[in-house]
């Protein structure tokens, strides 16, 4: 059987075909799923119960089960831990912002990047999820707090290019007019930099931001934290990184982990502002979430504006990201490691 929420307008309409259905049933069946976002087919209340059963002999809809929700009493963030159908669990956050709602979501069921410093990938990648299944992320957020997502980003647990065909598959369905109509502007892809990826993402014509999760401005220093590193050198990554915004005409934005005594000093920021400068990127600082298991924390307030400050002054546009849920798992991948530890079902 095959998740109904995954089809695109184009191949329902083809399935119908097959079915020897009218064209019109496409649009009323994508109505349902993608605007009143039904749960089963049997709620299609305008479409034969004939049809329905044959429907439902092929398709099933997502239905994300939430197991717990953390709520931030600092400033309203929520996150969310999903069980899939196959037992698995995913993360998502919300994050309310003055222009509206955000909402960060996972791509894959754990990661094999193997970045040092993030709780996402302890584990390793178990499996990657189907477009459905991240749609299903934001609509199950919109149906608990009955406010519209404005803004998605996919920065959960995952790395999207690494799961290439399902999240573009993704961005086109929650971007389509007819279904969610989510504007492509408002959707941001955060990777570690997968050079032929990037290449191919960059002809896709799609209007979404790029975000390179950079955490330093050199190979050496990058390999010390980011494996991925090894399989694609820095300056491989800043080419196709280039090449994208030329192609698309959207501004980079490098994502910096700051962690104490490892990528924050005077040194750090005049390599970073180099590279930002010349490639006209926004930075945006992260002071690191701290994870028991990795051993990283992030510098004293006063440094990080002194690593600000820095960058500032040489030139670059930088941004000190908000820092939200601190009083709740907040970074990515601990809500999910917790719960698994607690069911007896980590290996490790």
């Amino acid at each position: 059987m095959e998740d109904i929420r995954g089809l695109k307008k184009s191949e329902l309409s083809e399935r119908l075909r097959e079915l020897s259905e009218p064209a019109y049933r496409a649009g009323q069946i994508y109505d349902w799923v993608h605007v009143k976002r039904i749960s089963g087919i049997s709620e299609m209340t305008n479409i034969s119960k004939k049809l329905r059963d044959r429907l439902s002999q092929e398709f099933y809809i997502t239905v994300l089960s939430i197991e717990e929700v953390q709520s931030s009493k600092q400033d309203g963030t929520k996150k969310y831990l999903f069980s899939l159908a196959d037992g698995n669990v995913i993360e998502a956050v919300l994050m309310p912002y003055h222009f509206g709602n955000s909402v960060c979501i996972s791509s894959q069921v754990g990661c094999r990047m193997g970045c040092r410093f993030c709780a996402s990938t302890l584990g390793g990648l178990v499996r990657n999820l189907s477009a459905a299944e991240m749609l299903s992320e934001v609509y199950a957020i919109e149906e608990d707090t009955g406010q519209r997502v404005s803004h998605v980003v996919l920065m959960g647990t995952g790395e999207p290019l690494d799961n290439f065909d399902e999240v573009v598959r993704f961005i086109e369905l929650i971007s389509d007019p007819e279904g969610a109509g989510l504007s492509q502007r408002n959707i941001t892809l955060s990777t570690c930099g997968i050079v032929p990826r990037i290449y191919e993402l960059s002809e896709l014509g799609l209007k979404i931001t790029l975000a390179l999760s950079l955490h330093a401005a050199t190979q050496e220093k990058r390999l010390l934290t980011m494996p991925v590193a090894g399989s694609y050198e820095l300056s491989k990554v800043l080419e196709a990184c280039r090449y994208y915004a030329e192609r698309t005409g959207r501004r980079l934005t490098f994502e910096y982990a700051v962690v104490k005594d490892v990528n924050d000093s005077m040194e750090d920021a005049r390599r970073l502002s180099e590279l930002a400068v010349s490639m006209h990127a926004h930075i945006n600082l992260i002071p690191v979430n701290p994870v028991e298991e990795c051993g990283f924390s992030e510098p004293p307030r006063k440094r990080l504006e002194a690593f600000y400050n820095e960058l500032s002054e040489r030139g670059a546009n930088v941004t000190i990201r908000r820092e939200m849920g601190r009083d709740i798992d907040s970074a990515c991948g601990q809500l999910r490691r917790r719960y698994i530890k607690n069911a007896g079902i980590c290996a490790d």
